[in-house]
């Protein structure tokens, strides 16, 4: 191991640790809200099961305005709502907010356009046999889209690495913070250079692990 990551070696952990759990909470948010987010989204469509122009308009505008948002202004906007929820707007904790607001709006339009590509003849078929909503959903939808909600999950959790980098802003540490703080900000190049290449290195595990799911899962 060269000697500057040796002589930073502490505190390179707690960065990728930093990292992980914004990431983790990215990712939680991201399915277990933008998951059915992006499900209503595409039942509340016209022509779909649950058709209602109202709540997908209302809806639909909400999830365009945040992703529409550079995500920077996004954390400086939200700092007096983290701050509500949190208690502070500073440190790890507190920029989980932010990454968690967007994520829930970046996978949830990706499963809205998994769902999208699903043939209509499943949801027909699905209909045609007395499916409950529940059941078209979980045994019809999320089944036929599976692969594309993986890629679409896998995709996502690259953008929230990426925005991890920024949340330095407010103190959330992590990768990015660490390359800015002591190796941009000290001209230590060297230290930047070795932290990119950690970052390229798991940004493609996590896209090797993602495609590799979604083609085993994939039934077409």
């Amino acid at each position: 191991m060269p000697d500057v990551l040796m002589q930073y070696q502490a505190e390179i952990w707690q960065a990728i640790g930093e990292t992980f759990i914004m990431v983790g909470f990215s990712i939680l948010a991201a399915i277990l809200v933008g998951l059915p987010v992006g499900t209503f989204l595409f039942l509340c469509r016209k022509d779909q099961l649950l058709e209602n122009q109202l709540v997908f308009s209302s809806l639909n505008l909400l999830v365009n305005i945040i992703r529409s948002f550079p995500f920077l202004l996004l954390v400086i906007f939200l700092i007096p709502f983290t701050r509500f929820i949190i208690g502070t707007a500073f440190g790890t904790a507190a920029a989980t907010v932010p990454l968690t607001i967007i994520a829930i709006a970046h996978y949830s339009r990706l499963v809205e356009q998994s769902l999208l590509d699903i043939p209509k003849g499943v949801l027909e078929a699905a209909v045609s046999m007395g499916a409950s909503i529940k059941n078209i959903i979980f045994k019809f939808l999320f089944v036929e889209a599976r692969s594309g909600l993986v890629l679409g999950l896998t995709t996502s959790t690259i953008s929230f690495i990426s925005y991890s980098t920024i949340m330095g802003v407010v103190g959330g540490g992590g990768i990015g913070d660490f390359a800015i703080r002591y190796g941009y900000q000290q001209f230590r190049t060297d230290l930047m250079m070795y932290m990119i290449v950690i970052m390229v290195i798991l940004v493609q595990f996590i896209q090797f692990t993602g495609i590799t799911i979604a083609t085993k899962i994939d039934k077409r």
